[in-house]
């Protein structure tokens, strides 16, 4: 696997305070971003037609900083995606980049408006996100050597992680915030 593959799993966990009491005495605190994340889909290829969807262009604004973002899932015989080719560029200029989408004819589709906290945990990046209109979710991100890696074992153990340090409910999203908000919550916790 390359740098452009990114495994994670996004879940919903009824009580966070066993994550937040762990993170707080074992990991690192990096940030709390405000991200705004901009979804497109390009008009000679739908990617909604798709179900799931499959792949998701985005921008994002985070804090001040630009990105443009592709990402195609790969899913697994029972449709749960567990990684992702992802090609992200920075970008300097959000409002220039929204023409070049719209002379390209990318329509935007959905508004993803989120607070961040990400902390660093061995091979982990944790994100805790508080979504406008979804709620709250952690995100988990395997930032080891992709290299020679197996993404579901990678995720089993990702789930195993929070089990252990005392996280109950947890409902697992395969669809993404995007799709939660385009489509209701039902298709996230499969």
């Amino acid at each position: 696997m390359s740098n452009d593959i990114e495994i994670e799993i996004k879940v919903r966990i009824k009580d966070k305070a066993p994550l937040l009491s762990f993170l707080s005495k074992n990991a690192k605190f990096r940030s709390t971003n405000h991200q705004i994340d901009e979804y497109y889909t390009p008009a000679h290829r739908n990617f909604l037609e798709a179900n799931p969807v499959k792949e998701w262009l985005r921008l994002r604004d985070n804090d001040g900083i630009y990105s443009l973002d592709y990402k195609n899932w790969h899913f697994e015989p029972d449709d749960r995606s567990s990684y992702c080719d992802e090609y992200e560029a920075k970008i300097e200029n959000m409002g220039q980049m929204r023409k070049i989408l719209g002379v390209l004819d990318a329509k935007p589709i959905v508004i993803v408006d989120k607070m961040r906290e990400i902390w660093d945990y061995n091979d982990y990046e944790i994100g805790i996100d508080s979504v406008v209109n979804l709620g709250d979710f952690v995100e988990i991100e395997y930032t080891g050597n992709h290299e020679k890696t197996d993404s579901k074992k990678i995720t089993d153990e990702m789930m195993s992680f929070l089990k252990e340090i005392g996280c109950k409910d947890i409902k697992r999203d395969y669809v993404g915030y995007p799709h939660m908000l385009l489509y209701g919550i039902s298709g996230a916790n499969k």
